[in-house]
């Protein structure tokens, strides 16, 4: 994969990129040469952040080693202030969605910062148990396949 730079690099479609550039408004709680996080103007819960690099990404697949450690070593410090900032949030799910299928609805990598208050806060996610479909043999083929698209 290609050496990617950690400096701005802004799509001017891009609504992620506008905010970044100050076209449009956002409500900030952590800003630094690689990231911005702000609030999500929808609040899926109350804190509901995202954090995104200012560099412009599309999603996971195009992170570098370089982007993908400054960028996920900010997360934690983030996440750490969002919970401390409401005694009341009991944990937190930190979700980045790839691609339009994966519900990824803005094409500039970012990853969500969601406090969780209680199991009834109308924030769901689902994962269903396909365990029934698989056999030994047939996880072993899948873990064939990724283990051999491993890049060292």
């Amino acid at each position: 994969m290609a050496t990617m730079t950690l400096e701005p690099h802004y799509d001017d479609d891009c609504v992620f990129c506008k905010i970044l550039k100050g076209d449009i408004p956002s409500y900030t709680v952590y800003e630094d040469n690689i990231v911005k996080a702000f609030l999500d103007i929808s609040q899926g819960t109350t804190g509901h952040t995202l954090v995104i690099p200012k560099t412009h990404v599309q999603d996971i697949f195009a992170y570098d080693e370089d982007l993908a450690a400054a960028v996920f070593t900010r997360i934690p410090k983030i996440a750490r202030a969002i919970k401390a900032a409401d005694p009341t949030i009991l944990g937190m799910n930190i979700v980045n969605n790839n691609g339009e299928v994966a519900y990824q609805s803005v094409l500039h990598s970012h990853f969500h910062l969601i406090p969780r208050y209680t199991d009834h806060d109308d924030f769901k996610m689902i994962f269903k148990d396909n365990a029934a479909n698989f056999t030994p043999a047939s996880y072993g083929v899948i873990q064939a396949k990724i283990k051999e698209q491993l890049e060292d």
